[in-house]
């Protein structure tokens, strides 16, 4: 006698990772929303597409333009545009490779940083209080899973754990 479709472990895995996938698709419009409204804190009019280049470049900089088209993984005359915009917000500054003068890297100004701060403040307010009764154990695994996930490995041995079983 064979298993139900429903029944068979390949099964209840797509399953899973279709549940998985509506998940993300729901955070992610979540994390839309979040991006538009910061974004337009940091200054009114801003793009989100722009407020996500600012970030990286608070994150990963000082680095140059190709290097950050690559990490956002966008055009480079998106790019480019993008970086006009924040320079000419006071929000970046282009400079001077010290290691090779004819490269200019990109980093972000104090003004910058107060106003990604400024932006995002709320909804980082709003994650910690999302958290709070979260083990810190449960956010380190989270986030370690997240990152393997991003980087398409299997996650450490230690990060996977065991669930409750769900009712079926």
């Amino acid at each position: 006698m064979t298993q139900p479709a429903a029944d068979r472990p390949d099964q209840t895995r797509e399953r899973a990772v279709r549940d998985l996938e509506e998940a993300f698709a729901e955070l992610m419009r979540e994390f839309r929303s979040i991006y538009a409204q910061a974004a337009t804190t940091a200054a009114p009019g801003m793009l989100p597409g722009t407020f996500k280049t600012l970030i990286v470049i608070a994150r990963q900089g000082p680095l140059t333009q190709s290097v950050l088209a690559e990490r956002i993984a966008a055009d480079k005359g998106l790019v480019s545009r993008q970086v006009t915009e924040l320079e000419g917000l006071g929000m970046i500054a282009r400079t001077a490779d010290p290691t090779d003068g004819r490269v200019r890297l990109i980093e972000i100004t104090e003004y910058g940083r107060d106003r990604v701060r400024t932006a995002l403040d709320p909804y980082q307010s709003m994650l910690l209080g999302a958290l709070k009764d979260w083990p810190l154990v449960s956010i380190e695994r989270l986030t370690s899973l997240i990152h393997a996930l991003a980087a398409g490995v299997a996650p450490h041995a230690d990060d996977v754990f065991e669930s409750p079983q769900r009712d079926a």
